[in-house]
């Protein structure tokens, strides 16, 4: 059962002819909600923004173990990818945790990620310690923060996501100087340890992710009290582009099992503390038992009943073109610094480097058409397409300029138009409904993480082949051409097809 973006935030109410009528949740667009943003803008710092300065390890990983590129590309797009890919599967723990634990155990797993690869003797160790550990840390701590953003806004959810993911954009700028600072003073080993300690305020912001609570219900029909909710019924609450939405009724058959818990315990109060223990514990572990069950049976409803989704040929179109749209813009982060230094301009380049250029126009990108697509006169598809040829056309000029000038001009190009990942779940939504969006925004970013898992490598094994990367670019931009193509043809072949129904239906009558 889902409930859509309108629903979810909102106590009920009977009235005379007792019809459930909406009312604002007094947390929903204000007080806490602000607070949501600060903790989501801090973890898009710390975890996407030090993703995207990974290109400065990268250059002291080749140095380090002398593997080729696209082997040692692996390490950072492991990370990218798991970090994404691994999107639809933290929701299990979601359901079952809540935002607030999920996020600190993130927390703790990509810091200890950091340390472990600090002591790392190989690149295939990387792997496991960066890619893996790392990634899945940092999955587990990023996907709470896009939810509670979904969860505490109603008005201008878009404005609201593109706020709290301009973080990415700061915490390049910062994480890019912090780790060549880092490096330059005490090596890339002890650079990872420290960022490893950096990261632990992860579990900070995880902290800051106060559950949403029920609020009041008035007037609750058949003299119902609000306590009857049980307790965790506010952590099992989801909206926004990311997650499984509550049920608002909840299984008689849980009910039952915690009303004769708390029957059982107050039956205990006479009995002996032994028993009054026993008592409590058991009700506990049913309670978890019950927590468990339910998080995974909306888990695997939302993420495995919705083959319905592919059906939708235009939400098959959108996921080819996720396929190939985030390695356009992970590539660059990841090779440019090597780039820069191939056309000789690493001078120019450590006084101002050209990932910062992306970051902090990517921050104003994100802002400006998140506040464009909100305008009733503008459609936000056509504000979505421009930024997806904007990027394009700037990925393609990016192998003919050779000064550090048009580089700046290009990334600059690049950094405002990926600004357009702000708009992807309110497009998601147009494309499935509100119904369908939580699990359609889950398969759309697993289709980022994979891109994002084969782009840098590719881009990595052209150079060894070509000792170019003018290839890959060309490759790449071509690829996500023609996932935006497929968008624009998709509707024209569903008119298409309407038509010809409307044909034949007409024919049979």
């Amino acid at each position: 059962m889902y409930a859509s973006h309108e629903d979810v935030g909102y106590d009920l109410e009977d009235d005379p002819k007792a019809k459930k009528v909406l009312k604002p949740h007094p947390d929903i667009d204000g007080g806490w909600a602000w607070m949501m943003i600060l903790s989501s803008f801090f973890v898009h710092i710390l975890v996407m923004g030090s993703q995207m300065a990974l290109g400065v390890l990268n250059v002291e990983w080749l140095e380090e173990f002398h593997q080729s590129r696209g082997l040692t590309a692996w390490v950072s797009s492991l990370s990218m990818g798991i970090t994404l890919i691994v999107g639809p599967f933290i929701g299990l723990f979601i359901n079952t945790c809540g935002c607030r634990q999920t996020a600190i155990i993130g927390g703790l797993v990509n810091s200890l990620g950091w340390v472990l690869s600090a002591y790392a003797a190989n690149v295939q160790t990387l792997f496991v310690t960066f890619g893996v550990a790392a990634g899945l840390g940092s999955g587990m701590a990023y996907l709470p923060a896009v939810v509670m953003v979904g969860r505490y806004f109603q008005k201008r959810r878009a404005l609201a996501q593109g706020l709290s993911t301009t973080g990415t954009g700061f915490g390049t700028f910062l994480m890019t100087v912090l780790l060549k600072y880092l490096c330059a003073e005490y090596g890339w080993r002890n650079a990872m340890f420290i960022q490893g300690a950096v990261s632990l305020n992860l579990c900070v912001c995880g902290a800051l992710m106060r559950p949403l609570s029920p609020g009041k219900v008035e007037n609750c029909p058949r003299g119902e009290e609000p306590s009857a909710v049980p307790a965790y019924s506010a952590e099992s609450v989801k909206s926004g582009p990311l997650g499984v939405t509550e049920e608002q009724d909840r299984q008689p058959e849980n009910e039952e099992n915690v009303c004769d818990l708390q029957a059982q315990e107050c039956q205990g109060q006479t009995r002996p503390r032994k028993n009054g223990c026993a008592f409590r514990v058991l009700k506990t572990v049913s309670q978890l038992t019950v927590r468990v069950q339910k998080g995974f049976g909306d888990w695997y409803s939302g993420y495995f009943g919705a083959a319905s989704l592919f059906t939708n040929h235009m939400f098959v179109a959108f996921v080819f073109w996720a396929l190939f749209a985030y390695s356009s813009f992970v590539i660059p982060f990841i090779h440019l610094p090597e780039i820069v230094s191939l056309y000789n301009l690493s001078e120019q380049n450590d006084v101002f480097p050209l990932t910062s250029i992306i970051a902090i126009v990517h921050i104003f990108g994100k802002v400006i058409l998140g506040a464009v697509a909100d305008l009733p006169c503008i459609s936000v598809w056509n504000v979505f397409l421009i930024a997806n040829f904007t990027l394009v056309f700037s990925i393609f000029l990016l192998p003919l300029m050779h000064t550090y000038a048009s580089l700046a001009v290009i990334c600059a190009l690049i950094g405002f138009s990926s600004g357009y990942f702000s708009l992807m779940p309110v497009v998601t939504e147009d494309l499935v409904g509100t119904e369908h969006l939580a699990n359609a925004y889950g398969i759309i970013i697993c289709a980022n993480g994979i891109s994002a898992l084969l782009g840098p490598p590719f881009a990595g094994w052209i150079f060894d082949i070509t000792q170019k990367y003018d290839f890959s670019f060309y490759i790449c931009g071509l690829l996500y051409m023609v996932g935006i193509l497929f968008l624009l043809i998709q509707p024209c072949v569903q008119m298409v097809e309407q038509s010809r129904r409307k044909y034949t239906d007409g024919a049979h009558v």
